[in-house]
């Protein structure tokens, strides 16, 4: 049974670490708060109270961190305990400059570095349904792929390590371009005395019809926010990296520019811990005809 360290069990690293349990893997499994791991000693995982504990004899180690400081830090103490055999699976969302960051680590620890963020919320995750973004050394491949095939239902390898990421930038910048255009057609909608569900029901079945947008849009409609499968400060931090990877590049992308403001005065007004469809809740909404 092979043994890979797991080193994040949050929203997304917890099934992911269950699903390699699943897939035969023995889970050295670490969290920042320790009682976040806990739940995968009934599915079979060792628990550790420290990185270096939990990556020590494992091939692989895995990270699933909410951004580049904490993986760069845990990272740094888990690789001190590895051999240069060891690849490094990095699977968080952390930004193209946060990337080269790990993988000057990786570089200087002399361990294989393969990048490899996801796309899917937590459903897909404990679903195993993710889709991996990989890149990395073509040598070091085999040894993820059975990885990946435990927790995703599709791998795109893109190139060298940065590839993956890169392409997450660019969907990001769609997820929550779209999350934002939908808060404010739903405004309008209600404005205007237009039932929002007409607008689904219009457009339902045609190339217009987006089934994430759906579902966002359902909790808009309702006004219910608690069913978190993607934080909103963690989407906003994802628009930071989008801003952050584009000024580097020289580009000014002046309506995602938008929308990344408004994810902060959410999550400023106390919604980063709901879920980003809350994005429609800051503020009063017009009262349309139909509200009279």
């Amino acid at each position: 049974m092979s043994e890979v360290a797991f080193l994040g069990t949050g929203t997304m690293g917890l099934p992911m670490a269950r699903n390699l349990i699943a897939a035969g893997y023995s889970v050295h499994a670490w969290n920042r708060s320790a009682d976040r791991a806990r739940p995968l000693e009934r599915d079979g995982a060792q628990v550790f109270d420290d990185p270096g504990a939990a990556t020590r004899g494992c091939a692989q180690v895995v990270t699933m961190l909410a951004d580049a400081e904490a993986v760069v830090e845990t990272a740094t103490q888990a690789l001190a305990a590895t051999d240069r055999d060891t690849t490094w699976i990095q699977m968080s969302t952390i930004g193209v400059e946060g990337t080269e960051r790990c993988r000057e680590l990786a570089r200087v620890r002399g361990v294989t570095f393969a990048d490899a963020p996801v796309l899917g919320t937590r459903a897909p995750a404990e679903q195993g349904k993710l889709i991996v973004l990989a890149s990395g050394p073509e040598d070091g491949r085999a040894g993820c792929e059975p990885i990946f095939a435990a927790v995703g239902a599709r791998t795109e390898w893109l190139g060298e390590a940065g590839a993956g990421t890169r392409l997450k930038v660019v969907i990001n910048g769609w997820l929550i371009g779209v999350v934002g255009v939908l808060a404010e057609t739903v405004t309008v909608a209600r404005a205007l005395g237009v039932d929002p569900e007409q607008f689904f029901s219009a457009v339902e079945g045609g190339p217009l019809d987006l089934p994430y947008a759906r579902t966002k849009g359902a909790a808009m409609v309702a006004e219910s926010f608690d069913d978190v499968s993607f934080r909103l400060a963690l989407s906003r931090k994802d628009g930071d990296l989008l801003l952050a990877a584009v000024a580097d590049a020289g580009l000014e992308i002046p309506i995602l520019q938008a929308v990344v403001q408004r994810l902060r005065d959410v999550e400023a007004a106390g919604h980063g811990d709901e879920d980003l469809a809350a994005t429609y809740s800051l503020g009063s909404h017009p009262r349309g005809p139909s509200d009279d």
